[in-house]
């Protein structure tokens, strides 16, 4: 038995955590948490567990064999989403590179730190429609993030959002926007035997979640079990809500 999902990292639920787990209480989803602090504990994941969400939780915190026992689960179906930050990815303590969860992941991992801060305006751009979109309108009303892990996407993956960089220049009165060389991938999707994988290489908290944090059309207040509570854009909240349900098969 278990909760159908696990989420570890982003510091704390008193802390970075409270975005995540109450966009998750605000949808009624039910989960476990483990803090970035604590070592994994293989028992979390209970026969009942769809998905397993690292964000912000370094690979060290891992056993000898929690990353061949995590492959053998998603094989068998159960849904693994990486969401990015310093120590997510490759980032400057997340060292997924060499491990079976990186292995899993749809996108192909850099070798050397891979964060990319962006003090001026990172666009969030569709690549493709897709479950995990929706109806949410990237198009036209296109949020913008603080940064994120580089990454490249795998053969046989769907780069679903990307992430392109601006540069803006004072000219007279007004401003000019430069592209700052081509984007990077920012959603992609994959599969892992009978399991879905996902790679969100933004953060879902401040600093780098930058202004998707406020994204949409209304504001909701939101406080997952233990955490503290967030105020937060409608659209953002429904977006990662669709990111977790469709990496877990539902």
């Amino acid at each position: 038995m278990g909760k159908p999902i696990v989420y570890v990292g982003d510091t704390a639920l008193k802390a970075a955590a409270s975005y995540l787990a109450g966009i998750m209480g605000h949808y009624e989803m039910e989960y476990e948490y483990l803090d970035s602090e604590q070592l994994f504990e293989p028992k979390i994941l209970g026969d009942d567990c769809r998905v397993l969400i690292l964000s912000d939780y370094p690979a060290r915190n891992f056993g000898g064999s929690d990353a061949e026992r995590i492959a053998r689960r998603v094989l068998d179906g159960m849904g693994l989403l990486m969401i990015g930050g310093w120590e997510s990815y490759t980032g400057a303590g997340g060292d997924y590179g060499k491990t079976a969860i990186g292995g899993l992941l749809p996108v192909a991992l850099q070798e050397q730190d891979d964060r990319i801060n962006c003090p001026q305006p990172c666009l969030v751009e569709a690549r493709e429609s897709h479950p995990m979109l929706g109806d949410l309108p990237f198009d036209a009303v296109a949020p913008t993030i603080g940064g994120y892990n580089r990454v490249k996407a795998k053969p046989n993956s769907r780069e679903i959002l990307s992430a392109r960089r601006f540069k803006a220049e004072r000219k007279g009165k007004g401003f000019t926007f430069a592209s700052l060389g081509e984007p990077d991938p920012l959603l992609v999707a994959g599969t892992h035997g009978k399991g879905r994988v996902t790679a969100y290489t933004s953060d879902a908290a401040p600093h780098w979640v930058g202004g998707l944090v406020d994204w949409g059309d209304a504001r909701i207040t939101a406080c997952g079990r233990g955490a503290n509570p967030v105020e937060v854009g409608n659209w953002y909240a429904r977006f990662f809500h669709q990111i977790i349900k469709w990496t877990m098969g539902a």
